[in-house]
């Protein structure tokens, strides 16, 4: 019995010295927990809101952003990374970032591993580069890329896209790349219906609303536009040597009647894409946007043999061009985002 009693008192030291030990190693846990250095969290960029017809942050103040779109992701989902993403922002000043997300039309060249047949390929690159500019502090656009009406798709994608960054600043959507031929009555309604499915869930996030004639129809949309809704700024796309002064004067009418403009693509060339950059018409545009206080984004992220693409073949995919990778177009781009 005696010798149970002296095990039993045996144990219990034992015991005690563990849970001793184990408190000690928990407060040294805690003491380098604190110890350690913790980042302090970033300063959030501003939440972005639409009063008449300017973008205008929290402060107050008019916002004017500009930046560069990337190209289909289906066709150039190398240029899709973070790398390249942060290289735009952080080198060539880009403040924000146009996901072109490739819906594309059926059965052309162009719909081969498009969003609608392979939804996982343009995800992957969609979150790649939406992540990369929140983290760099960039705003984002994400762009549903397409010249034609896919509704029910688009309203799942938009819910998915609109659960997964509610409430984050930095993201806009842009609801119809450049509708064609579609009129305006079937674009505002395709559109009504979009931007329903996103303020269900996302209250405040910019909405880009894509108007008729590849952009260019601005008129339409101001004489019509949508109502009942905030935070609506609708999109017009030029190509300088292509769309002259008249694109001006009609975007002029159109804002002057009240209707916000977002130039979500743009270049300096002809609207093909390719041909000779017309340096003056690009200027003029600049000096029009600048004097207006519109935000931008270029064409395109691609490497393509034609004007509008920035990068030469074979070009790095991650950013640190030389040069020699960057194209006459791709220079310009990047000398009026530093100014």
């Amino acid at each position: 019995m005696k010798a149970i009693r002296i095990l039993i008192a045996i144990m219990m030291m034992a015991a005690t010295t563990a849970c001793m030990a184990q408190g000690k190693m928990a407060k040294a846990r805690k003491a380098a927990a604190t110890t350690t250095q913790v980042e302090p969290a970033k300063q959030p960029v501003q939440r972005l809101h639409v009063e008449g017809t300017k973008l205008v942050g929290e402060d107050g103040e008019p916002v004017v952003l500009q930046g560069i779109s990337y190209g289909w992701h289906q066709i150039w989902p190398r240029f899709w990374n973070k790398e390249s993403c942060r290289y735009f922002i952080k080198d060539w000043g880009a403040q924000v970032i146009r996901a072109s997300l490739g819906v594309s039309r059926p059965f052309n060249e162009e719909m081969h591993n498009s969003y609608l047949q392979d939804p996982a390929l343009g995800l992957r690159c969609l979150f790649e580069v939406v992540d990369a500019a929140i983290e760099n502090d960039a705003y984002v656009i994400i762009d549903w890329h397409s010249h034609d009406v896919f509704e029910d798709d688009a309203i799942k994608f938009f819910t998915q896209m609109a659960i997964k960054y509610k409430g984050v600043p930095n993201v806009m959507y842009e609801l119809f790349n450049e509708p064609d031929y579609e009129s305006w009555e079937e674009v505002k309604m395709y559109s009504e219906k979009v931007i329903k499915a996103i303020r269900a869930i996302e209250p405040d996030a910019v909405i880009l609303v894509g108007v008729p004639h590849w952009d260019q129809d601005v008129h339409v949309a101001a004489a019509d536009p949508i109502r009942g809704e905030k935070n609506l700024m609708y999109t017009m796309h030029f190509y300088a040597a292509t769309h002259g002064a008249w694109l001006r004067e009609r975007t002029d009418e159109a804002m002057k009647s009240g209707l916000p403009i977002f130039v979500s693509e743009c270049a300096g060339m002809e609207a093909s894409g390719d041909g000779p950059v017309d340096l003056d018409a690009w200027k003029a545009y600049l000096e029009w946007m600048d004097a207006r206080g519109l935000s931008w984004c270029a064409w395109s992220v691609s490497d393509k043999v034609e004007t509008c693409s920035m990068l030469v073949p074979g070009a790095s995919a991650t950013g640190n061009w030389t040069e020699d990778e960057l194209k006459p177009w791709a220079k310009l781009v990047r000398e009026a985002l530093k100014k």
